[in-house]
């Protein structure tokens, strides 16, 4: 059953990658066209919402970032909790490799970012850019080329990334929840208290609905990362089925919810986000350090920080590489670990706050396209070589 869930999650992530793709190539094509200042001015202009006693008001760009991204999150929760606790992360000996390797592959691209980018005299609190994996995108590129590939790598490059997201919520929430209403923020902690002891009972699926929109809007209204609220939440999310019932809320959250994340959230998002203006874009600011030091990052850092690990703690006989695997296919992996776009974006918008125009949003969003870029395309080419060297295909 983890074996299938885990092979279903790949196949709809690898698909909606296609849908991503294009909103990003969209946005641009919008950004750039006569269509430009709408563009923006729409993701500017401010969205009250008023339900009862609560009210918010947020422009459609933080609406998609803070609210939509908020289900994104949600989806990771769980399917990090199932991870845990039945699939690929339940055994200490396949956890170890993905997850040093993740380690491996946070460190190595902020170090590389601090390094170039310092060393251009570019700002400092852009390290955490290249951190993160974009789980989607990786996989759509693995799928291209991934034919010939053994399935370990596939479980191999999802547990990473898992892992990956984990960290960069972690990051999130201790760099850029600040100004924090500890109030509320305590009200939400009581709600997830009780939201987990209700939820040993049947309990219907509106209530969870309701439970957390009331954890979100406590987040946000308290200035809290959204993303750890919706982790917080999936945690309570029971992933054992409850008497009489087929699934357990937590697999039917994750059924029900994921289809709306890949196919709507996420290409949301890469429309509002991937639109970079190249008006009057000078060669100063397409060459500036903070582009450099996020594509260096994610490039650099990614392969060497993910192969590296992975390398390391097999050579010292505390994981192994994936079963059936070869070295230069690890490596091709390790590749597209540099695809960082929609958490990479999300991240340099927490990182970079201002209009989405602005000139350290506009490096931002030239160096995660450029460093994405390399990563797939040469990550998509090393497999390639690696399956047809290996000779015919893995199971």
């Amino acid at each position: 059953m983890a074996r299938k869930l885990t092979l279903d999650f790949l196949k709809t992530e690898a698909a909606s990658g296609a849908v991503l793709g294009l909103a990003a190539v969209a946005a641009l094509m919008v950004a750039n066209s006569p269509l430009s200042d709408a563009y923006f001015q729409w993701l500017k202009s401010e969205q009250p919402f008023q339900a009862g006693p609560l009210s918010l008001t947020l422009t459609v760009s933080e609406w998609i970032k803070e609210g939509l991204m908020a289900v994104f999150f949600l989806v990771v929760g769980l399917e990090i909790k199932y991870e845990i606790r039945r699939g690929e992360l339940s055994d200490p000996r396949k956890l170890m490799t993905p997850v040093v390797a993740a380690l491996g592959g946070m460190l190595a691209p902020a170090g590389v970012y601090l390094l170039v980018a310092s060393g251009l005299g570019g700002p400092h609190q852009g390290w955490p850019i290249p951190l993160a994996t974009d789980i989607a995108f990786a996989l759509a590129v693995f799928a291209l080329v991934g034919k010939g590939l053994p399935s370990s790598l596939r479980v191999f490059l999802l547990t990473l990334a898992i892992v990956d997201d984990l960290g960069a919520i972690a990051l999130i929430a201790a760099l850029f929840s600040t100004g924090v209403d500890w109030i509320l923020v305590g009200l939400a902690g009581v709600l997830l208290i009780v939201g987990s002891i209700w939820s040993r009972r049947r309990i219907p699926a509106p209530f969870w609905v309701l439970g957390f929109a009331l954890v979100w809007w406590m987040s946000v209204t308290a200035g809290l990362s959204t993303s750890l609220a919706a982790v917080a939440f999936a945690a309570i999310v029971p992933v054992s089925p409850r008497a009489g019932d087929q699934q357990s809320p937590l697999k039917e959250a994750m059924h029900d919810l994921h289809p709306y994340v890949a196919w709507l959230v996420l290409p949301l998002f890469a429309f509002a986000k991937a639109g970079v203006s190249f008006a009057g874009l000078s060669v100063e600011q397409m060459a500036a350090p903070l582009v450099f030091g996020i594509a260096a990052g994610l490039f650099v850092g990614k392969q060497v920080g993910v192969f590296g690990a992975a390398w390391l703690v097999s050579a010292l006989k505390l994981g192994a590489k994936p079963s059936g695997a070869s070295w230069p296919q690890v490596y091709g992996v390790s590749l597209l670990c540099g695809v960082g776009f929609t958490m990479s974006l999300f991240i340099g918008a927490l990182a970079f706050p201002g209009a989405v125009d602005s000139p350290e949003q506009v490096e931002v969003k030239l160096g995660v396209l450029l460093g994405s870029l390399l990563s797939a395309i040469t990550g998509a080419v090393v497999l390639s070589i690696a399956t047809h060297r290996n000779g015919a295909p893995k199971a």
